[in-house]
């Protein structure tokens, strides 16, 4: 009898690729946590679970894991920007420091949140009009644009900063991967189907700034949490959101939504279905204020891919 040599299994490169492909495309690009920028800190909470599906409004459901405003942006964070740009001040009602900043415009939420990106390094989220002040309406991307993305011509999918998307507010304050009985959606963004308690201020379970307060609480102090851990997207005061009313991010002055509810509302406000309440980007009023939101970049996602499939080529050259 011959004996045959022994032959080793090879790899297959592809289906190593394919591994090494899934794990990067499901791993996120942004880390929640404390981030320092120009004169203060911002904390960001995970919120992952990709791919969940939409409430049965219609809202929630993200296709990529993301970071969350842990709270509120604060007075102190725009005085920051304003010391930064001494040009372009954007006026605040003054209640403290640790107050949520309100009088603010969708458009001079936006020039902050560009702030935020270029000072790091990233790409503008807003395309601002070159002879615009804080509070002049943005320009939409457009093919020629880096960054351009077609289906929301109001963001640039280069920046990291952003004003959360309503579908990227909704599932932040209302999904919950880990609900009794299956992931999915509380009414109120207390991780409950019950109206949160109201109160003035605090960060008791359950609770939220709302019905009739004499005013907003400071952003660390408004209220329980989320269940991915954020505070006040109940009640405090009311925030903008990136999307535009009816959802077609299409013209640069339509009505932006306006989500959460504040310390005067009721709590049909704060409800999940409350997908009731817009305003002009230019309206400046003392009961809505905004958080950030953290995005992936699909740009830093494709070089990883590049680099990874590339190096498992060479090896099978080798």
């Amino acid at each position: 009898m011959t004996n045959k040599p022994m032959r080793t299994k090879r790899k297959n490169p592809y289906k190593a690729a394919l591994a090494v492909t899934t794990v990067l495309m499901s791993a996120p690009l942004v880390q929640a946590g404390t981030i320092a920028f120009a004169g203060f800190t911002m904390d960001f909470v995970d919120v992952g679970n990709a791919g969940n599906t939409a409430d049965d409004t219609g809202y929630g459901a993200v296709d990529y894991n993301y970071q969350m405003g842990k709270n509120e942006v604060s007075e102190a964070m725009i005085e920051a920007y304003n010391t930064a740009n001494a040009g372009a001040l954007i006026t605040l009602n003054s209640r403290g420091a640790n107050s949520p900043a309100t009088s603010v415009s969708w458009n001079e939420s936006a020039n902050f949140v560009n702030w935020l990106n270029v000072q790091q390094g990233y790409s503008p989220a807003y395309k601002l009009s070159p002879a615009g002040g804080t509070n002049t309406n943005i320009l939409l991307w457009s093919l020629g644009d880096a960054g351009y993305d077609a289906s929301n011509p109001f963001r640039n999918s280069n920046a990291k900063y952003v004003l959360p998307s309503e579908n990227e507010w909704y599932k932040a304050a209302y999904y919950d991967p880990n609900k009794s009985g299956g992931a999915g959606y509380y009414d109120y963004a207390t991780g409950s189907d019950t109206a949160p308690t109201a109160v003035a201020n605090g960060t008791a379970s359950g609770t939220a700034v709302y019905n009739g307060q004499s005013g907003p609480a400071d952003i660390t102090n408004a209220g329980g949490i989320s269940p991915y851990g954020t505070m006040a997207q109940n009640g405090n005061v009311s925030e903008w959101g990136e999307s535009a009313f009816d959802e077609s991010n299409n013209s640069a002055g339509e009505s932006r939504v306006i989500r959460g509810g504040g310390w005067n509302n009721n709590s049909g406000s704060l409800q999940s279905s409350a997908h009731n309440f817009s305003a002009s980007p230019t309206l400046e009023n003392n009961g809505i204020g905004f958080r950030v939101a953290a995005v992936p970049e699909p740009s830093g996602v494709s070089l990883l891919l590049i680099g990874a499939v590339g190096l498992l080529m060479k090896r099978k050259r080798g």
